[in-house]
């Protein structure tokens, strides 16, 4: 057994797919296309369904795919918290955490938390929970270079708002 794909149901799905590309750099791996038909009616309980798919690559890993979804008919989601019951986070391992939160909110995504150290001095592991622009979901970085503390001046919390 093993993970296939990350799916995330989106508002404007070629807005999503391009924040993930610009941030996170992910690629496209087939052309868009739209989903529809009796047998994706009866997988997924609804009827008439039609769905736009782009399907792009995680970054560092060639196995998993995220799988972004747009429903010409989209349901209501109701809870927007980090302790929502249910699908949580990505999370990203990034070179500089900064940068990547400045690159998370000008390509139009936001914050929930600050940047704040996990570990402790000696084995610093820096988090923060983002959201890209659909709101949809959370993505917690990670940066654990010691020299990147360093050189940042230690920031134990940096608030994006």
């Amino acid at each position: 057994m093993r993970l296939s794909h990350i799916n995330i149901v989106a508002r404007d799905v070629e807005r999503l797919a391009e924040f993930y590309r610009q941030v996170f750099g992910c690629r496209d791996l087939r052309a868009s296309r739209t989903l529809s038909g009796a047998a994706m009616d009866r997988g997924m309980g609804l009827s008439r369904v039609q769905i736009r798919s782009v399907w792009l690559s995680m970054p560092g890993c060639d196995e998993v795919f995220l799988e972004l979804f747009q429903f010409a008919s989209p349901g209501d989601r109701t809870g927007d918290h980090a302790n929502t019951p249910g699908y949580a986070h990505m999370a990203f391992d990034v070179s500089d955490l900064v940068a990547t939160c400045d690159a998370i909110l000008r390509a139009g995504g936001f914050a929930l938390g600050e940047v704040t150290n996990l570990g402790t001095d000696e084995n610093p592991s820096l988090a923060v929970y983002m959201r890209d622009p659909e709101g949809s979901i959370s993505s917690s970085l990670r940066n654990t270079s010691r020299e990147s503390l360093r050189l940042r001046g230690a920031p134990a919390r940096r608030q994006f708002f």
